[in-house]
């Protein structure tokens, strides 16, 4: 029997609401799934592109690297604003809004082939994208606080991996359309409406769930000020400076990853995309599964310390190793799907509920600060070194700036469990579900 609570109506008279059912959650979950979907797809189509944007448009390493920062660059600030916005207005209009501006973005990107143009709709995508995902994790928190948070997160989750895969593995499924450099952004284009569908579904169901429903995190009506970054605990800030040097390390890699797999393993442009896609489809497998542990028996720390090690030796493995490269692929997928089902919703624990929105807001912030730098250093590093066909040893420094951040990942890990194992903890290590 689900709890009821008391909601004070207008009329003065105490009404009992239960809370949401299963299938009003899961349904609520499967709108935000379209949405998030059709946005990661987004994400992702620079990367099995960049061989075509490099061959008909003649863009280097740099240029690539740069549509993909493009992405993140307006996110270090413009998240801050809608942090506070999504905190303000709810979750529901904030979706919509989000949504609408992912497709905006995705019709400038497919626009024209002048660089300038592209990068501007990345840009625009990125705010919609980016802001998007923030305004899911205070919808998770809204439906889901009192049971199953981190495996609905996790469902979510999947379906962004699932929207990786189909991009990173579309010169497999939709080769016809690499022929041409401006077919691929078209077909994003069409993934790109889902965002606008889920989040209307979100916005219908959201409404008829509050008057049916006691929902949780309510909009926070109190004043907003950029000093209320420095009154968040130790805990949330090791958890940003994990995210940010995970994060690093993932996405980065899948820009530069397919041309690398070409270019050192002499592996066809189908298999590459493939052994790239690997990362998005183990995460999509595993983080239900993650996701559940988490749930019944907490250990958040222990399990982000865990996935963030399994990373460390991966680009090196890839680099010197005379291994098949499905193994460090495999080990990659693992630790994208283990370590994101814990962080986000690990923020829920240690901040206001109030102020969910923008403390996601922040760690996003710093998320895309650092995936910028990395986009811009690796892209740097391998035109610097002349990496490519006739050179794969250029790529080996690349190799070694993925390890050093996945080595720091490790190190944030092991002192947040520090944190959270002492006195100060915040019940990372020991909430579960059943609580």
């Amino acid at each position: 029997m689900p709890p009821l609570v008391v909601d004070a109506q207008p009329a003065g008279v105490a009404v009992a609401k239960p809370a949401p059912p299963g299938s009003a959650r899961w349904t609520v979950l499967l709108a935000m799934a379209f949405a998030m979907y059709g946005s990661y797809y987004a994400f992702d189509a620079i990367g099995p592109l960049a061989p075509l944007l490099t061959r008909q448009l003649q863009f280097s390493d740099s240029q690539i690297g740069l549509l993909q920062a493009s992405y993140s660059l307006p996110n270090i600030f413009v998240l801050l604003a809608a942090g506070m916005f999504i905190d303000r207005v709810g979750a529901r209009k904030s979706m919509l809004a989000f949504g609408g501006i992912i497709f905006v973005g995705l019709i400038v990107t497919a626009w024209t082939s002048q660089l300038g143009v592209i990068a501007t709709g990345r840009l625009i995508l990125g705010a919609g994208a980016e802001s998007l995902a923030m305004a899911t994790h205070v919808a998770i928190a809204r439906w889901f606080l009192r049971a199953e948070l981190s495996l609905a997160f996790a469902l979510r989750t999947s379906f962004c991996r699932l929207g990786s895969l189909t991009a990173q593995t579309s010169p497999s499924w939709a080769a016809a359309a690499y022929t041409y450099w401006q077919w691929p952004l078209l077909i994003a284009v069409a993934f790109g409406s889902l965002c606008v569908i889920g989040t209307a579904l979100y916005w219908i169901l959201d409404v008829r769930g509050e008057r049916q429903f006691a929902l949780g995190v309510a909009e926070h009506r109190g004043k907003f000020s950029i000093r209320d970054i420095f009154q968040f605990n130790r805990s949330f800030w090791l958890l940003a400076a994990l995210c940010v040097t995970f994060y690093a390390c993932i996405f980065p890699f899948q820009t530069f990853g397919q041309k690398f797999l070409i270019n050192t393993r002499h592996v066809s442009p189908q298999h590459a995309s493939l052994l790239v896609g690997m990362e998005p489809l183990f995460s999509l497998l595993l983080m239900p599964v993650f996701g559940h542990l988490v749930d019944r028996y907490g250990r958040r720390a222990r399990f982000m310390t865990i996935g963030s090690l399994l990373l460390v030796p991966v680009f090196l493995m890839l680099a010197y190793a005379d291994l098949p490269p499905i193994i460090p692929m495999a080990m990659m997928g693992v630790a994208f799907a283990l370590v994101p089902a814990v962080l986000w919703m690990s923020i829920v624990f240690v901040v206001d509920r109030a102020r969910l929105g923008f403390a996601s807001a922040i760690v996003d912030s710093v998320q895309q600060l650092g995936l910028v730098s990395a986009n811009l250093l690796i892209g740097w590093s391998n035109d610097r070194c002349l990496a490519g066909l006739g050179n794969p040893a250029g790529y080996r420094p690349g190799m070694w700036l993925f390890t050093v951040f996945a080595a720091l990942a490790v190190l944030f890990a092991i002192a947040l469990r520090k944190v959270e194992t002492g006195p100060h903890a915040h019940g990372l290590e020991t909430m579960t579900a059943e609580r």
